[in-house]
C-alpha cells in the first residue's frame, strides 16, 4: 500500500524527520511519502497558523487522491483539516493526534499530553472535546518553547519534556504523548527513562492506516462526511 503524510508546516527538516520516523515501523509492503504544501506556515503555533496551513493540507489531499494513494496522515498533533480532509477523500485520513490518543486507551486509562509551545493549550483541549475522550486525559503539559526551534534546541527541549513527563506522571499519567509530529523519532528514548508507554503520533497514525487498508475499511459518506456538492459532477 501506499501511504502520503502531509506535514503541514512548511518546513523540509520536520518533513524528513516525519519521514524518518514512520519508515522506522512501516511494513516491509508499505510505500510511504511525506510531503508539505508549497507555501504556508513554517510552523504551526497558534489557531491562524492551523487555518493557513489547512489549505494547503487539501490540497495536498486533492493532489494525492489524483496520484492513487491507499490512506493519507495529516502530521500535525492538533489535526488541521482532518474532518474536511474525510469530506473530500474515500480513502482513509488519518490525523497523528487522534490516532496517538485512540491507540494510548488501549495500552492505559490515562494518557498525558506532552508539546509546545504553551499559547497551544487551547488548542489541544478542543481536540481532545472533539474525540470525546477529555475523561481519559490526565493532563496537558507544554514547555514554551516555539515548534520551529526544536531542532536548534534539541538537547534543551528534550530535558524540559522530561522534566514535565515526570511531572504528568506524578499527577497520574499512564501514558506519555508527544503532542508535536517534530518530536516524531523520540518515543522509546522517552520510553526507557520514563518506564511507560511513550507515543509518537506519527507512528500511530501508520499502523492506524495500514490496519483501516488491511481490513478494507473507507470513508464513510453516509452523512457526515458526504462529498461537498461543489466538488460532484453537474448533473444534467
Amino acid at each position: 500500500m501506499r501511504i502520503k503524510i502531509i506535514n503541514p508546516n512548511t518546513s523540509q527538516a520536520m518533513t524528513e524527520t516525519i519521514a524518518a520516523s514512520a519508515n522506522q515501523y512501516r511494513r516491509q509492503d508499505t510505500e510511504i511519502v511525506a510531503t508539505s504544501p508549497e507555501s504556508g506556515p513554517a510552523a504551526i503555533d497558534n489557531y491562524y497558523d492551523e487555518a493557513i496551513a489547512s489549505v494547503g493540507v487539501l490540497q495536498e489531499i486533492k493532489k494525492g487522491l489524483t496520484e492513487r494513494f491507499d490512506g493519507f496522515i495529516i502530521a500535525c498533533f492538533t489535526d488541521p483539516a482532518l474532518q474536511a480532509s474525510r469530506e473530500i477523500s474515500s480513502v482513509p485520513v488519518v490525523g497523528i493526534g487522534e490516532a496517538s490518543m485512540l491507540l494510548a486507551c488501549t495500552v492505559a486509562h490515562k494518557f498525558s499530553i506532552l508539546s509546545m509551545p504553551k499559547s497551544s493549550a487551547a488548542s489541544m483541549h478542543d481536540l481532545l472535546t472533539r474525540n470525546g475522550l477529555e475523561s481519559r486525559c490526565a493532563s496537558i503539559r507544554l514547555i514554551d518553547i516555539p515548534v520551529s526551534e526544536i531542532g536548534d534546541k534539541l538537547t534543551e527541549t528534550k530535558q524540559l519534556l522530561l522534566h514535565t513527563a515526570r511531572e504528568a506522571i506524578a499527577e497520574g499519567a499512564e501514558a506519555i504523548l508527544l503532542g508535536c509530529a517534530g518530536l516524531a523519532g523520540l518515543d522509546k528514548e522517552f520510553e526507557k527513562q520514563l518506564n511507560l508507554p511513550v507515543i509518537d503520533g506519527v507512528v500511530a497514525a501508520v499502523k492506524l492506516v495500514e490496519s483501516l487498508h488491511d481490513y478494507g475499511l473507507h470513508t464513510s459518506k453516509v452523512l457526515t462526511y458526504r462529498t461537498p456538492k461543489s466538488l460532484q459532477p453537474a448533473s444534467f
